[in-house]
């Protein structure tokens, strides 16, 4: 069974400083049909403007993913870690019993573009922490390559639910497969470009919900950018 949940008929929002798109729920944004899928809880395809940003604010048990998509972003929290994080790569932040953070674009002339991706983690009062990696283009084109995931069977970042979330790449003609396990479900982001998964033509800013699945087929229609969530 697939759901698809079409780029445009996403909740919006325009703060001048920020333009973003809610694929479920959030803040002033509610459709009690779109409240999430399994334990992930939110996806918003956010653009800051240049020289502006979030400004310090609080979490509690969520774990918290950016996913950089063009341009930079300054991370600042209550643990205190500062860093800047550039396209291709990603942070992973465990608010847990409490955390406080900034997210800023940096740069005074170009805009900032990522998803920010919050999961329910699988237990609460988790000691606040946070993560950052690297995953290179050549690393996602043509397979699926694991950027989170509960345990550290592959070099990625980890998080406190049973999720694992895949990068791929794929140039126009290229194919893919994810196989499913029986009891699992996946959730497709589209990142940018075109593509067919399991038949079904997508585009940038769709997200597809699979259950009863065997596997996840995408073929490049372009260059193409999708995140893949394999969720219990």
């Amino acid at each position: 069974m697939i759901t698809i949940r079409h780029a445009q008929e996403r909740g919006t929002a325009d703060h001048i400083w920020l333009q973003t798109r809610h694929t479920f729920s959030f803040a002033d944004y509610y459709d009690p049909h779109q409240m999430g899928f399994r334990s992930l809880r939110v996806i918003n395809e956010d653009v800051i403007q240049p020289g502006t940003g979030f400004d310090l604010h609080g979490h509690r048990d969520m774990e918290v993913i950016s996913f950089v998509i063009q341009g930079s972003l300054r991370h600042l929290d209550s643990t205190g870690v500062e860093s800047i994080l550039h396209a291709g790569q990603v942070q992973c932040m465990t608010a847990g019993s409490g955390i406080r953070h900034s997210e800023h674009n940096p740069s005074t002339t170009e805009p900032t573009h990522f998803l920010q991706i919050w999961i329910l983690p699988d237990r609460k009062g988790l000691p606040p922490g946070y993560q950052q990696q690297s995953f290179p283009v050549e690393e996602r084109r043509g397979r699926f390559r694991l950027i989170a995931s509960p345990d550290e069977a592959d070099p990625c970042l980890t998080i406190h639910q049973d999720v694992r979330l895949f990068g791929l790449i794929l140039d126009s003609g290229e194919t893919a497969v994810h196989l499913l396990h029986p009891s699992r479900h996946a959730w497709v982001q589209v990142v940018s470009g075109e593509l067919e998964i399991n038949g079904l033509r997508v585009s940038g800013g769709d997200g597809l919900a699979l259950s009863q699945e065997r596997e996840v087929r995408a073929i490049g229609r372009g260059n193409t950018e999708i995140l893949l969530f394999d969720l219990a």
